[in-house]
């Protein structure tokens, strides 16, 4: 849905508010009621940066994009290595109009995770350069799954804590000087890391909650009917059976561990 869904949720839930209210309350310009409903953001927010290369994993960064999309006044676009199409892990092609020759300023930068090509964008001299000149003027820099090892590898976390994909944690403990903790998000100042995939969705809540309030964030979880209920119990190492854990662990480390060799020999 458009950013205009949330003018009318807005007035919605203004007009259903409280039917108690005071005469003088009653007696309030349209204008005083939103601005008592939606006060002035914390910050001014004009762009929002999602960086994609091949491979990323989807929702780590349509997620935060639907999120981010959702605040008024916001230009929320991705930023590739390069001009033109980036596949996806799953097979979507998505088209980035604009790489990171183009993009000098932001003010959200978000970078999503994957596997072997996120281990290799650790190695890649000019995008840490980028992310760091980008980092200068940004007002949040953040990470969702195992984009933190990217955003690690600048060494713009250091002495931070960091959030990431369960099983991406331990790379990220061996490689760099982090501490990583066990929470679905968490910030050091402006640096926000998420978990994996769909922990990136709670970050960028928490975001615009940081900018907005809590009644913009509710109006945002309202435009996605954002109240997730699986099916099952699940969803985290701890939360899952050993025996699957350790299966999933193997699959990664065959597609991984000879990859992240093979780039360090270089």
């Amino acid at each position: 849905m458009k950013k205009l869904i949330l003018l009318v949720c807005a007035t919605l839930l203004i007009s259903c508010d409280n039917k108690e209210t005071s005469k003088k309350e009653e007696h309030k310009t349209h204008e005083e009621q939103m601005a008592e409903m939606f006060p002035k953001p914390k910050v001014q927010i004009k762009t929002v940066g999602i960086l994609l290369y091949d491979n990323y994993a989807v929702l780590d960064a349509m997620g935060p994009f639907h999120v981010f999309s959702d605040m008024m006044g916001v230009e929320v676009f991705f930023v590739g290595r390069h001009k033109g199409i980036v596949t996806t892990m799953n097979g979507m092609k998505v088209q980035c109009d604009k790489s990171i020759d183009d993009v000098k300023q932001l003010d959200i930068l978000l970078i999503p995770g994957g596997l072997n090509e996120t281990y290799a964008l650790t190695k890649d001299k000019v995008l840490l350069d980028w992310i760091k000149m980008i980092d200068k003027n940004s007002k949040y820099t953040t990470s969702v799954c195992t984009g933190a090892w990217v955003l690690a590898a600048t060494g713009l976390l250091d002495g931070k804590n960091v959030s990431s994909h369960w099983y991406g944690k331990k790379l990220l403990a061996e490689k760099y000087d982090v501490k990583v903790v066990d929470q679905r998000y968490t910030n050091s100042g402006k640096y926000w890391t998420s978990a994996g995939v769909s922990a990136g969705i709670d970050m960028s809540l928490a975001i615009v909650r940081d900018i907005n309030g809590d009644n913009y964030t509710k109006a945002v979880m309202l435009d996605l009917e954002y109240a997730p209920k699986p099916p099952i119990e699940g969803g985290t190492v701890e939360n899952t059976d050993p025996a699957i854990v350790e299966s999933m662990r193997g699959m990664y480390d065959s597609v991984l561990l000879p990859f992240v060799k093979q780039t360090d020999k270089k």
